[in-house]
């Protein structure tokens, strides 16, 4: 068998710095499906995938992109399919018996589906099931290619992966979870595919998980998960080093396994960036956008759909800005699309007498004129949907209450208040602002302390349950917070009740700016070697020492060193945002031309895990974070969830299923 490394045609193309999603993307394209293209074999061929690889194939890739490398049918490996005796296929699949019995059927007797078989599995091959395929005699002679790409994770960001484990909180945290069959299933997948990333990636990392201080004499097993996850995938990636040719012998990385519990604020709290909101206040399928527009015909109007993924420079540029600044920054872009481009300036002499070089000008921009307009359209009506939401929920008292409780600014008589205030007020939105109440006050809601206030927010005991729920995970670490763990220390002078201190040296540049993820001070604690020993545990022999900065050279981006920090009322446009000399008045903005600079002189990657479900003010940070850190920071997780999403979770696991 011939076991494969991480060696992308792509990669030995040039020796310029890949990111995550791109090594993803060039590992698939290039090394599996590029490689197939052999002198004996430059036909079309047909593409097989299960229901988990084609997953991890449509995160990272394009059908243009498949077809572009000699692939002309893409099918189901447990769908009936038509015999193609005289076209090659290549298996991409996991190594499970169920898919082994289904190539063995395709390709075995003497009227196979298809001429010859070029197979990839997605993880690696037991040696009982590599032994079966060299034991079929028939089919031997028609395989080409055997190959473990070691790539079964899915790439939903260009810095950022799940494992597709989305009832992960449910399995390992739940009631039984030490003596269930499915607990032990979902950690080993689990472990897998997180291997995979840095089998695709050449990394060899520092391995460090959180460990839960519990003084029991036998510790429950959700406070082992990150334990046993981190063992699982250090002895997977220790075997990389005999199996992959030249996979590092010496550490390359940092991987740091968390649980959701390290932050149970965030998942919770109203973010106020561009990406969070959109997921959060809008009715979206995925990253999937449904709009309507007017009809043509003057009828009813037509639903358009869009997706919002970083291929769109406007949704590429906005995303991880505060809403405020995103709104601003449309309206500018509009403003200077509708004044600089041609077609649009034609577009508005009306009952002008157009000459015919205006003409000719007109029908150059016009194609882009349209698609640019369509574009910043879209965003508009989002942004403009997204601020109506606000508006008519007030959700800015709301935010700033929440965000007032998380930094000790209020407390139970602020919270009384809204409830008093906001009877009418969404169930979901009360039951979050419940929710950060009792993390930052756990001893309010001890016995039944807090009934009168449930009573009074209009939840019921389904509500009260999931609230209970939540404090039962936090456990010891939740009492922990008004006397301070590492990534929550606070000036005890200041608060008793804070969950987070304000950020030295970042000044708040927009209303309800203060709000940050735990992850982000875990992050820098890394980067400075600072993690207490006590609370975070390293797999490897000899840990390693801090990175200042480790830039290749590169000058770091350093923290509160923004250039004209601007108030809510102010107004700034930053260096790479201002506009360069352009004619259609759009693309001068767009900054998805320059990224690939971003990534060069870069320093060691740090990677980080989270069980239970990350969120996107953590997939923000990690961007942000990369920028200033001048280190590629790659978030995975079991699920990326959106608020509504989480509380359903919780609502799983209090027993009571969905509201």
């Amino acid at each position: 068998m011939s076991s494969s490394d991480s060696e992308s045609s792509a990669s030995s193309h040039s020796k310029e710095y890949k990111t995550f999603r791109q090594t993803s993307r060039g590992r698939l394209l290039y090394e599996m499906l590029r490689s197939c293209r052999t002198e004996d074999s430059k036909a079309w061929k047909v593409l097989i995938m299960d229901k988990v690889t084609v997953k991890v194939m449509s995160c990272s890739c394009k059908m243009a992109d498949i077809t572009d490398e000699g692939i002309s049918l893409v099918e189901d490996l447990f769908r009936r399919r038509e015999p193609l005796p005289s076209m090659d296929a290549i298996y991409f699949i996991q190594p499970s018996k169920e898919n082994l019995v289904m190539f063995l059927s395709d390709m075995s007797g003497r009227e196979p589906l298809y001429r010859k078989a070029f197979i990839y599995f997605s993880s690696p091959v037991p040696k009982d099931m590599l032994a079966r395929i060299k034991g079929d005699t028939s089919v031997l002679p028609r395989i080409s290619a055997l190959r473990e790409m070691n790539l079964e994770y899915f790439a939903m960001d260009s810095q950022g992966y799940i494992t597709d484990h989305d009832r992960a909180l449910e399995d390992l945290f739940g009631e039984g979870a030490e003596t269930s069959r499915k607990a032990d299933m979902c950690l080993s997948t689990m472990a897998t595919r997180i291997a995979t990333v840095f089998a695709s990636l050449k990394e060899f990392p520092f391995v460090r998980y959180r460990v839960k201080e519990d003084n029991s004499a036998e510790p429950k097993f959700r406070d082992l998960v990150c334990k046993k996850l981190a063992t699982a995938v250090w002895e997977t990636i220790s075997t990389y080093k005999s199996t992959i040719p030249n996979f590092p012998k010496n550490e390359t990385c940092e991987l740091l396994i968390l649980d959701r519990f390290i932050d149970q604020i965030a998942p919770v709290i109203h973010e106020w960036f561009y990406d969070a909101m959109c997921h959060d206040l809008l009715d979206m399928d995925g990253n999937k956008y449904t709009y309507e527009v007017p009809s043509k015909s003057g009828g009813e109007p037509e639903k358009k759909e869009v997706l919002l993924e970083d291929h769109d420079p406007v949704w590429f540029e906005l995303r991880h800005n505060h809403i405020a600044d995103a709104s601003e920054r449309l309206s500018d872009k509009m403003t200077n699309f509708m004044s600089k481009n041609k077609a649009a300036q034609l577009h508005q002499k009306d009952g002008e007498e157009l000459s015919t070089r205006d003409l000719q000008k007109m029908v150059q921009s016009m194609p882009q004129y349209n698609e640019i307009k369509e574009k910043l359209s879209v965003h508009v009506e989002i942004a403009g949907q997204i601020n109506q939401v606000i508006r008519d929920e007030g959700l800015r008292d709301l935010g700033q209450l929440e965000q007032d409780l998380v930094f000790g600014d209020a407390g139970s008589k602020e919270v009384i208040n809204y409830f008093r205030s906001n009877q009418d007020a969404s169930y979901e939105f009360k039951l979050r602002l419940m929710l950060i109440y009792a993390i930052v006050y756990p001893e309010k809601f001890e016995a039944d302390k807090a009934s009168k206030l449930m009573q009074l927010a209009k939840l019921s005991q389904d509500e009260a349950k999931v609230v209970k729920t939540l404090l039962s995970l936090e456990g010891a670490d939740n009492k922990k917070a008004s006397r301070g763990t590492f990534s929550l220390k606070f000036d005890s002078q200041k608060s008793k009740h804070a969950a987070r201190k304000d950020k030295t040296g970042e000044e708040e540049q927009w209303q309800l700016f203060r709000f940050f993820p735990v992850l982000e001070e875990l992050i820098e604690q890394l980067t400075k070697g600072s993690l207490p020993k006590n609370e975070y545990n390293c797999m490897n022999q000899t840990a390693p020492a801090a990175q200042k900065a480790d830039t290749g050279g590169a000058q770091p981006v350093r923290a509160g060193k923004q250039s004209n920090p601007h108030s809510v009322r102010s107004r700034r446009t930053a260096n790479w945002a201002k506009p360069r000399n352009s004619d259609d008045g759009y693309s001068s903005d767009s900054v998805i031309g320059n990224t690939s600079n971003d990534f060069k002189m870069m320093g060691q990657r740090i990677f980080i895990f989270i069980v239970g479900g990350a969120t996107r003010s953590e997939l923000r940070v990690c961007h942000k974070l990369t920028t200033k850190l001048r280190r590629e920071i790659v978030l995975g997780s079991t699920s990326v969830d959106d608020p509504s999403n989480y509380i359903a979770k919780l609502k799983n696991l209090s027993g009571i299923g969905q509201h």
